[in-house]
């Protein structure tokens, strides 16, 4: 019985805080980070200020939840492909990629710190950390693995994952923040990934 008990109160403890999150994650893109009070998200979210806070003592540790949802949406295969066949690796890769970026909660997010930052910077710090750079650094782990097989030649994988995905999100997402209607299609997205694929595979491949 006791065991039983446990598990349903980790259940509703689970259930109570992705409520918070994505409470949390609607006030923040309608009304900012300095417009979202913690008082307005337990409302929204029907839980007591007390079981928020003591989930998210704090507003930025509350972003941070929010930020690591956003970026683990898209990206459920965290699989590392194995090292031999560099296209197939950054294809994966960059599908995931632009998975991510595409999403229009991943642009509220990006829209929302970009327009805070110079009041709040702690939050492009959360959101660059705890959102990006994750992914980016499995990109470069992945580059050296490559680079060790001697299937790629990669001496700077930060340059080299940079170029990467820079190609991809040059196409798929940073014109959605300023284009109106910018909304490539699945065939139009997939060609941007497979051009990034190809020139990093000709800059950087041994075959």
């Amino acid at each position: 019985m006791a065991a039983g008990t446990g598990a349903y109160h980790q259940q509703l403890a689970e259930q109570k805080r992705a409520a918070i999150i994505d409470a949390a994650t609607s006030l923040f893109m309608a009304h900012g980070y300095a417009g979202t009070s913690l008082a307005r998200v337990a409302q929204d979210a029907d839980v007591s200020k007390a079981t928020l806070f003591k989930q998210f003592p704090t507003k930025a540790s509350l972003f941070e939840a929010v930020v690591t949802q956003q970026w683990d949406a898209a990206d459920d295969d965290r699989t590392t492909p194995e090292p031999g066949d560099l296209a197939h690796g950054l294809r994966l890769y960059g599908r995931r990629y632009a998975a991510l970026m595409s999403r229009p909660e991943m642009v509220g997010l990006y829209r929302m710190v970009i327009a805070e930052m110079p009041r709040f910077p702690q939050i492009a710090d959360t959101q660059f950390e705890t959102g990006k750079m994750p992914f980016f650094r499995a990109v470069q782990r992945y580059l050296r693995a490559e680079h060790d097989a001697g299937t790629a030649r990669v001496d700077d994988t930060l340059m080299a994952a940079a170029n990467f995905l820079g190609m991809i999100g040059n196409y798929v997402f940073w014109p959605r923040l300023m284009v109106v209607g910018w909304d490539p299609t699945p065939t139009q997205v997939e060609s941007a990934v497979d051009e990034a694929v190809a020139t990093t595979v000709a800059r950087y491949g041994t075959a």
